[in-house]
C-alpha cells in the first residue's frame, strides 16, 4: 500500500495549490491513500492572527472541501481529513471547542512550537540550549501521552548543537518513550528533497539502536510532490540505510 498522511493545503499560507490538484496528483503518483494534515488553528484570546496555520474561519471549508472530494474520488483513493498540530496545553481545551463537531479523522504532532507562537520561538532553528531540547522532549511526551496524535512528524526539527552527550541523553528518552508506545517516528520527504537538518542520521542512528519504527510523510506542501514516484523511493531507501521497519498505513481509520 502507498499511502501518505501529511498533505497541507494552501490554508497555511505557505502551501500552494488546490485541495482537488493534491488529490489528482497523488492519483497520478499511484497512492493507495492521501491523508490531509494542514496546520491546524488555534484559537488566540488576544486576537493574534497566524500567518503559518488556517484560521479558525476556515476549518468549515476545509473540511467541507475535502469531505466532497473524498465522496467524489472513493473508487480511485481512500481520502482522510485530519490536522498537523503541536501540543500547547493552555490552547487545548479551545481548540477541542473548534473542532468537536467536525468529521476529523486523526491528527499528527509536528512540535514547531513549546508555547503559542504569538510568544514562543520556533523549534526549527539551531540551538545549544540543552533546557529547550528538554522542554521539546518533554512537551512531545505529554501530548502523547493525551493519546490525540498518531505519529510524530519530523522527530528531529529541534537542531540541537550542543554535547553530544545530551543529544544522544534526550533524543534516546524520546525513541524510547515511542517505542513503548507504539509510535513510529516519521521520515520527513520535504526536509530530505529540501536538504534541510532533518531527518537527521544522527537521529535515526539512535531510532534504530532503540528499535523505532518509522513511517514515511511527503509533507507535501504543492500537489506535483505526490506525482514524484522517486520520493517514495529515496524515503525507503533512507529507511532501509537505517534499518527501521517501515509503517505503511495508520490502523483504525476506516
Amino acid at each position: 500500500m502507498l499511502a501518505n498522511y501529511h498533505t497541507h493545503t494552501e490554508r497555511c499560507g505557505h502551501a500552494r495549490g488546490t485541495d482537488r490538484e493534491f488529490v489528482e496528483s497523488a492519483i497520478k503518483g499511484g497512492f493507495d491513500v492521501l491523508g490531509f494534515a494542514d496546520h491546524c488553528p488555534w484559537v488566540f484570546e488576544d486576537g493574534y492572527v497566524s500567518h503559518i496555520r488556517m484560521t479558525p474561519a476556515e476549518v468549515d471549508g476545509y473540511f467541507a472541501s475535502l469531505t466532497a472530494l473524498k465522496k467524489e474520488y472513493a473508487d480511485d483513493i481512500r481520502i482522510y481529513i485530519g490536522f498537523e498540530a503541536e501540543f500547547i496545553p493552555q490552547l487545548i481545551e479551545a481548540q477541542d471547542r473548534l473542532l468537536a463537531d467536525y468529521p476529523l479523522d486523526y491528527m499528527i504532532m509536528g512540535q514547531h512550537f513549546n508555547k503559542p507562537e504569538n510568544c514562543g520561538e520556533y523549534m526549527g532553528v539551531p540551538t545549544s540550549d540543552e533546557g529547550l531540547l528538554r522542554e521539546y522532549v518533554d512537551r512531545i511526551i505529554e501530548g502523547m501521552d493525551s493519546g490525540r496524535y498518531r505519529y510524530l512528524a519530523h522527530p528531529d526539527l529541534l537542531d540541537f548543537t550542543g554535547s553530544k552527550q545530551a543529544y544522544e541523553e534526550h533524543y534516546m528518552r524520546l525513541c524510547e518513550y515511542l517505542k513503548a508506545k507504539g509510535i513510529p517516528v516519521e521520515i520527513n520527504m520535504l526536509g530530505m528533497m529540501n536538504n534541510k537538518h532533518y531527518p537527521s542520521e544522527r537521529f535515526f542512528r539512535i531510532a534504530q539502536k532503540v528499535g523505532n519504527k518509522a513511517i514515511i510523510g511527503c509533507d507535501a506542501h504543492i500537489p506535483e510532490f505526490l506525482n514524484d514516484s522517486s520520493i517514495m523511493k529515496i524515503g525507503k531507501a533512507f529507511a532501509d540505510l537505517m534499518k527501521l521497519e517501515l509503517v505503511e498505513s495508520l490502523s483504525g481509520l476506516e
